[in-house]
Formats: structure tokens, C-alpha cells, sequence
């Protein structure tokens, strides 16, 4: 790109590559990365899935509007099926009654549709669970898995083939408003000018809005580690569902023929490159040993990702209340994946400043719930 842009995204993760594809037909979009390749931290490390009924409300609103897109993607966008089937069991033992008849509510309410099975029915899809005082489970059957790679990718190629561009090990040092532009300096030195910001630095989001000298939201980045390790010898495991303990302390799911596990853990962190802490691991072992006949002798790999909260759960989109031509799009929690189409859309109408498309309305998306204005007073 010769000229100075439009729009600068800061963060080239699934939000900002998002974002930049919606934009690109419609202004001059230069996304800027400041690792050496885009999606490093929390997008490169999600077992994402695609669940209507998970997050507040605007971010299941917002992942019902990204349905179609990862159902029929656009031609051109990917090679590969974005999403493929493989539903969800919460699972519960003697003494979670009120748990899983509590969840169950709580599901159903969404207007997803949901379920509830009994132990025979829940041996019967994951043979491994610990039969002793089996409940069964509240199912999710719609619940898919996402190509997250294939969506990132196809998001990044779409960008570069409309005119936009993504510059890697570009990270911003500080960016100044003078008139009606900003000037944007790098940590390389070099300089660019453009009208409007994005702020879809992720875990970093406050970091760089104190580099843009606007005031931080008050975002709170989450550690969640992770490990695959190997499904029994001589069990095909590849169709199990995921499988998430009723009280949150534990998951599993098949993944590329291993399986993979976590303890669910959201440990309040600071904005870093996040490793895994062995007592996560072992208490994620832990749990999976204690909930079903599953035995793991060593993760075969591990690691951790930040997910980022604002105070109220949903996410942060749109203009800043205080600092002229700066655009947030961050907060995306444990659901930025599977609702960054919607999400993509609605920045993309806002920074236009054009109506929300039918289908967000539809969705019930409000951008009013999700905007920065309500922290105007402070975070929290």
C-alpha cells in the first residue's frame, strides 16, 4: 500500500482480520501485527467451537449472525468445511441434580436447542465416563467444531485480495491525534497517518489505548491452559462429543486423533506471552481421571491463551467516548472465535457509519450494550 490508509487495525488476530476483511471493498485497510506472524497468541491457541449457547447475551447474538458465513462461506474464502459436527455433553454425578437441572434451564433459555440424557445414553456416546453414580448429562447437539486456522486464513487472504494490506513485526509505540488524523509511530520508526483506528490488540487492548492516550476499559486478561494426550488404544474416539464436567473443573474433546484436555481455568494474568502452569495441567488431569477411565501418563503436548473480559462479560465495539477516531474492538472473552463474523460485521457497519445488516438486526444485536460509552466514568 503506497498511500496512508483509512483505517489501521492494530492486531491481526481473528477480530482484526475479521474486521479488515468486511472493510477492504469499501476503504484503504492496513492491518498492522506486532508479532512475526498473525494469530500467535489467542487465536493460534484455541480449540474454538461454534455454540450459540455460550457467553452473555450480545455475544450469542453475535455468534448466531456468524453461522452463515461458516456455513456457506463466501467462494473463494476456504478449501475446507469451516465447521464440522460434534455436540457437547455436560456431564454430572450423584450430588449435581440441581447442577445439571439448573444448566439445563439456564440452555434452554437461549433458544438453543438442548437436551437431557440418561447415564446408559451418555455411556453409550463416551464409553469412558466413570460409571459409578453417573447422572447423564444435558447434551448440546448443534455445538461444532471450528477450523480455526482455515477461518483466520481465509479472512487474510480475502483482505490482500481486495486491495488491503497486513504488515507483520509492526508494533505500535504511540499514535497522536492532529485534526482529523492520526500519526501513528511504530517501533522501527516509521510513521503513517489515517482517520481511524482500531484497537483489536486483544489481551493488549488497554495497553495500546494508553498508547493512544485514551483511557483503558478495564479489560482483564485469563490464562486457560490446555494438553493433548492419546484416546485409548484401540478405541475410535474421533465422533465423541465434547465432554465439560457440570461444574466447569474440566474437559475433553477429540482433536486431529489425539484427544484434548483442559482444566477450564480463567487465572487473572497480566497481558503476556502466557505459558501453562503445571499444577493447571495436573488438576486438569486430575479431573479427567476422576470423571472417567481414562489414564494419562503425559500430555503429549501443552500450552495456554489468554481470553480478555471487560467487567460485564460482553464485548467492546465501537467508538471511543473520549478519544476522536479511535475504535474498539476487543473483550471478545472465551467467545471471540465463533462470534468474530458478527462481530466483524457490526465494527464494519459502525466505522462506515452505515445501518446494521438485516441479519445482525434480526440476531438482536445491539451496539449500544456492547459500546465503550459505557465505561465512559471508568472501567468496572
Amino acid at each position: 500500500m503506497n498511500d496512508d490508509p483509512d483505517i489501521a487495525i492494530i492486531g491481526a488476530g481473528i477480530a482484526g482480520a475479521a474486521l479488515a476483511w468486511h472493510l477492504a471493498p469499501h476503504a484503504r485497510v492496513l492491518l498492522l501485527e506486532r508479532e512475526a506472524q498473525p494469530g500467535q497468541h489467542s487465536t493460534g491457541r484455541s480449540a474454538a467451537m461454534f455454540m450459540e449457547t455460550y457467553g452473555p447475551p450480545q455475544a450469542r447474538a453475535l455468534t448466531r449472525a456468524s453461522r452463515a458465513h461458516y456455513q456457506q462461506p463466501p467462494a473463494g474464502f476456504t478449501d475446507v468445511p469451516l465447521l464440522a459436527p460434534r455436540g457437547v455433553l455436560y456431564v454430572g454425578w450423584q450430588g449435581q441434580e440441581a447442577a445439571l437441572e439448573a444448566l439445563l434451564a439456564e440452555l434452554t433459555a437461549t433458544g438453543a436447542p438442548v437436551g437431557r440424557i440418561d447415564a446408559a445414553e451418555a455411556l453409550r456416546r463416551v464409553p469412558v465416563l466413570r460409571a459409578e453414580g453417573l447422572l447423564g448429562a444435558v447434551t448440546e447437539p448443534d455445538a461444532m467444531d471450528i477450523d480455526v486456522h482455515a477461518l483466520h486464513q481465509g479472512y487474510l487472504r480475502g483482505l490482500k485480495r481486495a486491495g488491503g494490506a497486513l504488515c507483520c513485526s509492526a508494533e505500535l509505540q504511540s499514535a497522536h491525534r492532529n485534526g482529523d488524523r492520526w500519526t501513528l509511530t511504530l517501533k522501527d520508526g516509521s510513521t503513517l497517518r489515517c482517520p481511524a483506528l482500531v484497537n483489536a490488540a486483544g489481551a493488549w487492548a488497554d495497553v495500546v489505548a494508553a498508547r493512544c492516550g485514551a483511557r483503558p476499559v478495564g479489560l482483564q486478561p485469563k490464562r486457560r491452559s490446555a494438553f493433548t494426550f492419546a484416546a485409548p488404544e484401540g478405541m475410535d474416539a474421533r465422533a465423541w462429543p465434547t465432554v465439560a464436567a457440570i461444574d466447569e473443573t474440566w474437559y475433553f474433546k477429540p482433536d486431529a486423533g489425539q484427544l484434548l484436555g483442559s482444566p477450564a481455568n480463567a487465572d487473572p494474568v497480566d497481558p503476556h506471552d502466557v505459558v501453562p502452569e503445571e499444577l493447571d495441567i495436573a488438576l486438569g488431569i486430575h479431573g479427567i481421571e476422576q470423571g472417567t477411565r481414562l489414564t494419562i501418563r503425559r500430555p503429549q503436548r501443552t500450552w495456554a491463551g489468554l481470553r480478555s473480559f471487560a467487567a460485564d462479560g460482553e464485548l467492546v465495539i465501537g467508538w471511543d467516548a473520549q478519544a476522536p477516531g479511535l475504535f474498539w474492538l476487543a473483550g471478545q472473552g472465551g467467545y471471540g472465535i465463533q462470534s468474530a463474523d458478527g462481530a466483524g460485521q457490526l465494527a464494519a457497519s459502525l466505522l462506515r457509519g452505515v445501518a446494521l445488516p438485516e441479519q445482525l438486526q434480526a440476531q438482536g444485536v445491539d451496539p449500544n450494550a456492547m459500546s465503550p460509552a459505557r465505561f465512559a466514568s471508568g472501567p468496572g
